[in-house]
């Protein structure tokens, strides 16, 4: 019997596994690239993916993407006993959006993660979107605020939005998945809007400019993190950081700033020397932001 599309790319990143063309640590194709180069569709390229996981000859790396294991990658206790609780679950689920992203994440392939049948994660979560407001609770937890915060009410704002911006850092997927129009209940989520109701409370603020603060400054943190997972996705699908990219289009980015029209942008843009951080960007914006919010608590 002829292979099958996806038995064709694990036999063939296979061979180049035990050839030694890929030696453990180096990345392998991601989703989209294998697609592209095979020709194939992405769910395709993810079964591909999810076959050489289970074999052990890949494995997801945070923040990395899907590298070839070390010899005798260690089996996950799920996978041995096909027990599954949902705390493991919401682990797993979190290291592939990690390391691929959203567009990785289904219900197929954390069951094949652990090694169990597809229908037995729906004991645990009814579907995609409850499990990424598991997901993205269980981030929340990780990124604890102390007992006792600091004095004032910007240095306490400051440590809430830096440790925001933090946990948008180790989990890029996680700005897509909060939304500010259509809030679902997260207990741990509401700690944190516990914390900015403490810090401006008293300061004469009305209840829904209360609200509106707590909104104003988690879009802040947002905004700024919704380019993190396709940044990350860009680079391993191009193999390019955004500066090298950037690179690449300058001559393409200044036929059009230098066009008359832009003479302002032009100047600027000459006379500056400019790159991109993201985190520059956020500690700015934070700053900006709360100069704004200081005139609405500080007494006059």
């Amino acid at each position: 019997m002829e292979p099958k599309p996806y038995e064709r790319i694990v036999a063939d990143i296979r061979r180049q596994i035990v050839a030694g063309e890929l030696r453990a640590g180096d990345r392998v194709p991601a989703t989209r690239q294998i697609a592209k180069d095979w020709g194939v569709a992405i769910v395709t390229a993810s079964k591909a993916l999810a076959t050489l996981r289970q074999e052990g000859l890949v494995q997801a790396v945070p923040r990395v993407g899907t590298v070839v294991s070390q010899p005798k990658r260690r089996v996950r206790a799920a996978e041995s006993t096909h027990e599954i609780q949902r705390d493991n679950l919401v682990r797993v689920a979190i290291e592939i959006a990690d390391a691929e992203g959203r567009r990785a994440l289904s219900m197929r392939r954390v069951a094949t993660e652990l090694g169990v049948p597809t229908m037995s994660i729906y004991r645990h979560v009814r579907n995609r979107e409850e499990l990424e407001l598991l997901m993205a609770d269980a981030a929340f937890a990780q990124a604890s605020l102390p007992a006792t915060p600091p004095v004032g009410w910007r240095a306490q704002l400051e440590l809430l939005m830096r440790t925001q911006w933090a946990m948008c850092r180790r989990h890029p997927w996680l700005a897509h998945v909060i939304s500010v129009t259509r809030p679902r209940p997260a207990p741990h989520l509401a700690t944190h809007v516990e914390w900015v109701m403490r810090a401006i409370d008293g300061h004469g603020l009305d209840p829904n400019t209360m609200i509106t603060t707590h909104i104003m400054l988690f879009s802040c943190v947002r905004a700024i993190a919704i380019n993190l997972e396709p940044e990350a996705e860009a680079e391993q699908d191009t193999g390019m950081t955004s500066l090298q990219w950037m690179d690449v289009q300058e001559d393409n980015a200044m036929g059009v700033i230098l066009r008359p029209q832009y003479p302002v942008f032009a100047r600027v843009t000459e006379e500056a020397d400019f790159d991109l951080n993201l985190d520059e960007l956020f500690e700015f914006t934070m700053a900006r932001t709360l100069d704004g919010l200081a005139p609405l608590l500080t007494p006059g």
